[in-house]
């Protein structure tokens, strides 16, 4: 008989702390846009808004170093393979390096690509290649931590990556606060804090796995770490997971992008408001990196029953932490954009849109969960597949047909029909891809 209070209380046990540190990442975002928006121009929200969309795009479309880690790790775990878990490592360390030093040596290319993709006024765009030529230094501290984090959350600790998220961005607060307040800088201010608060991450990071994990740095040749058969997998999954989040990143993107074709004010506008969405999206991976490590053990274990049941209770918590920022969202939302912005016609712009951000927690919860299953089981080709058809076959034509009656509410609209979309494919391939039947 299984134990559902047990159950309940592992995924309490993981999401919890996970809640906590992914909570941190929207709230620093809040403090940057609040810091920005209290300042003399608007420019300068719009400035870190397309540098952080690029950003988003280039690190999280490099998110399978955590997921993939994270997925391999817990399943071996599971399987109480240590030489497997150490190789996890080792193999997601060497890559995240290597894409590390691909982002630093074509800087330019892609700062180039990036802002000729986006659009908005000369001024926003000037500031925020200044922002990218700072923060693309943060790169081999980024990924690696992505590496890192994955691989702790695979061995079913989710303290010490709360502990490194709380800290770096402790850090970058602080940073942001004397840079900004001491030294009167502006957005570049902003970067800089950013940079030098990954690399205070990842070096704690490497303190925790010395002194924790020490069992697992064992040295391989190079014939055991690149072993065919499992480069192979370990890449086959990496690049569906990659794919799939590459498409996800655009989607947001195509959302600023033409959000910054309408007017500099929408571009901010929306800014403010995705900030709200991103603290959900955060809340609710707590529950999905919960997920992943859970998910992933039971496969590694074998234990299909056990896999079942943790996917039914992550799904009452998934759907109560979605009424619950429902319900938040229509009570807090015009105080939450007042500690953001004192620009009053921003507010007021903002609010006209507020039904699409209460929505938003209701349509989206599903999708998060599915999605943290899925990586711990790693199906990734199901996962990559709903990702193409939700983007391409549903968000474009979408937003497509209605932007011309409906104008900025269509990004919202199709946004909402796009993270609706994603929930249903993965539940109606869960069957297969997750469960094996």
């Amino acid at each position: 008989m299984i134990n559902r209070g047990s159950i309940n209380r592992e995924i309490l046990r993981l999401s919890i702390p996970n809640v906590v540190s992914n909570i941190t990442v929207p709230l620093l975002g809040l403090v940057d846009l609040a810091m920005m928006g209290h300042l003399d121009n608007p420019v300068y929200i719009g400035a870190i808004a397309l540098g952080g969309v690029i950003f988003s795009i280039i690190y999280h479309s490099f998110a399978f170093l955590r997921m993939g880690s994270s997925g391999f790790t817990a399943q071996a775990y599971g399987a109480k393979n240590d030489t497997e878990i150490s190789l996890v490592l080792i193999r997601s360390l060497i890559v995240a390096a290597g894409l590390a030093v691909m982002l630093i040596l074509l800087q330019y290319p892609i700062q180039w690509i990036g802002f000729t993709m986006l659009d908005g006024s000369e001024e926003v765009k000037t500031l925020a290649r200044e922002y990218f030529y700072i923060r693309i230094f943060a790169a081999p501290a980024t990924l690696s931590l992505y590496a890192l984090y994955g691989w702790f959350l695979g061995l079913q600790n989710a303290r010490i990556p709360m502990i490194l998220a709380i800290v770096v961005n402790l850090v970058n607060i602080s940073l942001n606060f004397i840079f900004i307040y001491g030294f009167n800088m502006k957005s570049d201010g902003v970067a800089l804090a950013s940079v030098l608060a990954q690399y205070s991450g990842l070096l704690l990071a490497i303190i925790f796995l010395v002194t924790k994990y020490k069992k697992y740095l064992l040295v391989f040749s190079r014939s055991v770490i690149f072993q065919l058969d499992e480069m192979k997998r370990f890449f086959r999954v990496n690049s569906d997971i990659f794919i799939r989040t590459l498409l996800l990143l655009l989607v947001l993107a195509f959302f600023m992008s033409n959000s910054a074709k309408i007017s500099d004010d929408i571009l901010a506008v929306n800014s403010l408001l995705f900030q709200f969405f991103f603290i959900f999206s955060y809340f609710a991976d707590g529950f999905a990196f919960a997920g992943e490590a859970l998910a992933g053990k039971a496969k590694g274990a074998g234990d299909k029953s056990i896999l079942k049941q943790t996917v039914k209770h992550l799904f009452y918590w998934g759907w109560g932490a979605s009424i619950l920022f429902a319900l938040f969202f229509i009570a807090s939302l015009k105080p939450l954009l007042w500690i953001m912005t004192d620009n009053s016609s921003l507010i007021d712009m903002a609010y006209e849109y507020r039904y699409w951000i209460i929505l938003l927690p209701i349509t989206s919860g599903v999708a998060f969960i599915w999605d943290g299953i899925y990586i711990g089981v790693t199906a990734s080709k199901a996962m990559r597949n709903t990702m193409i058809i939700a983007s391409i076959i549903v968000f474009l034509p979408s937003y497509y047909l209605t932007v011309q009656s409906f104008g900025n509410h269509a990004l919202w609209f199709s946004l909402n029909l796009f993270m609706i979309s994603r929930g249903i494919l993965m539940w109606l391939m869960a069957k297969r891809a997750v469960f094996g039947e």
